[in-house]
């Protein structure tokens, strides 16, 4: 069963993860007290547990500054998803105050058939999918696990510092990973997980994206 974003970071913030505030809004006027009560710039994102690309399905709007451009975007997201999938379930449309950009990073978990549940981090954002520059461990993670993964891949150079840029808060993002390794250890029937993107920054580092599957029939 694929959560939604908001069922997901729910759950991950009960455990000490941190992800970006996020409310459902179920008709247009509600998204524009949430933008207001929230603060600008805000994003709008479909939420349905039938659609895993929100993106792509045209369920994504970014950068909203006023309440007339989140009431629009609101119609807007409706509109492109029952055209494009008019069968989906809605629950709505969650608002979130847009992060401060930072270097983005992925941090996944699947359960594998021989090795069981297994933690994987890299570049994150569209890089996952186009340079696929990741690195695996076995859950449970050790301290030392999540700083060698973090070192493994080959865009640490981004994360140390590139071309004048600050590098971000290494400390932090291992201790993100044994969290979510602890998590995953305490709720055996999570099946797939994503936080994607993590913005990571000089200081700290909060997951702006997440999807959680949960096994149906786990004993």
């Amino acid at each position: 069963m694929l959560l939604t974003e908001l069922e997901s970071k729910k759950l991950l913030s009960q455990s000490g993860i941190n992800v970006n505030e996020t409310e459902l809004a179920t008709y247009r006027d509600e998204a524009i007290s949430l933008s207001k009560r929230l603060g600008f710039p805000v994003v709008l994102k479909i939420v349905s547990p039938d659609i895993v690309h929100k993106s792509d399905a045209g369920g994504v709007r970014l950068g909203l500054n006023t309440p007339e451009q989140v009431g629009e975007a609101y119609d807007g997201i409706l509109k492109a998803i029952r055209e494009k999938y008019p069968n989906a379930r809605i629950d709505g449309v969650s608002v979130q105050k847009m992060a401060p950009p930072g270097v983005e990073v992925i941090i996944g978990m699947y359960k594998d058939a021989q090795f069981g549940p297994v933690l994987m981090f890299g570049l994150g954002g569209v890089w996952v999918e186009v340079l696929k520059d990741v690195s695996f461990r076995i859950v449970p993670l050790t301290r030392e696990d999540a700083a060698e993964m973090i070192r493994e891949i080959k865009g640490y150079a981004l994360l140390k510092g590139f071309r004048g840029q600050e590098p971000v808060d290494i400390s932090n993002l291992e201790e993100m990973m044994l969290k979510i390794s602890s998590f995953v250890e305490q709720n055996p029937r999570i099946k797939e997980m994503d936080l994607n993107p993590v913005f990571a920054y000089a200081r700290g580092a909060v997951a702006v994206d997440a999807r959680v599957v949960v096994e149906d029939n786990a004993q």
